[in-house]
C-alpha cells in the first residue's frame, strides 16, 4: 500500500490593517475560484486599454475594475470579513431592510421596494495602494506565489530517475578541457 502526506492549510489568512481591525481570508481556494475571480479583474482591466493615467480613463471603467477587484478579493474571504469589506445596504423607512455584496443586487431590490427605498455603501474604506496590495498579496498566496504550505523533507517528492543506464566506459576525451572560471590545478 503506497501512502503519500499532502500539506493542506487549515489556518486563514489575516491581513492587518492597523486601526481598521484585520481581513481573514480563506486557508485554500478551492477549485476555480480563484481563477475565475481573476479573470473577471483581468476582463475589467483590460476594458482600461493599457491606459496609466487616471485623468484619461473612462470613471465607468475605473469604477467596474475597482468593483471587480472588491469582489474578487471578497470572495476569497472568511463570510464575516467578506460582509465587513464588501456592504450595500437597501435602506426603506430608516431602517435596513437588507444587504448585499454587490451594488447591482442592491439597486435591483431597492428598485422591487420602490419609492423612498435607496442603496446605502457600507463597504470598507481602504486606500487605493492597499487595494492593490491585498490583490497582489492573495495572488500571491492562492496563484502560486512564495507563500506555498511547506511540508517536511520526508514529504518532499523524490528526484526523477536519469534517463539510460549507468555505465563503466571510460571517456572518449584524453585530456580535460578547461571551463571559464576554473583554473587547472
Amino acid at each position: 500500500m503506497a501512502t503519500r502526506d499532502f500539506a493542506v492549510r487549515t489556518e486563514t489568512h489575516v491581513a492587518t490593517l492597523g486601526d481598521l481591525g484585520e481581513l481573514h481570508f480563506v486557508p485554500e481556494a478551492v477549485g476555480t475560484e480563484f481563477l475565475d475571480g481573476y479573470q473577471k479583474v483581468q476582463e475589467a482591466q483590460a476594458l482600461l486599454g493599457g491606459e496609466q493615467d487616471l485623468t484619461k480613463m473612462d470613471p465607468q471603467v475605473v469604477r467596474q475594475v475597482y468593483a471587480a477587484m472588491r469582489l474578487f478579493l471578497s470572495g476569497l474571504m472568511t463570510s464575516e470579513s467578506a460582509e465587513r469589506f464588501l456592504r450595500f445596504e437597501v435602506v426603506k423607512g430608516g431602517k435596513v431592510a437588507a444587504h448585499f455584496r454587490t451594488r447591482e443586487e442592491a439597486d435591483e431590490y431597492a428598485k422591487d421596494l420602490g419609492g423612498t427605498a435607496r442603496v446605502r455603501d457600507e463597504s470598507l474604506r481602504l486606500p487605493d495602494r492597499v487595494l492593490m496590495d491585498l490583490m497582489e498579496w492573495v495572488t500571491e498566496l492562492y496563484g502560486g506565489g512564495n507563500d506555498r504550505p511547506t511540508t517536511p523533507s520526508s514529504g518532499s517528492s523524490r528526484a526523477s530517475r536519469r534517463a539510460g543506464t549507468t555505465g563503466k566506459a571510460s571517456s572518449r576525451s584524453k585530456g580535460s578541457t578547461r571551463t571559464a572560471g576554473r583554473s587547472a590545478r
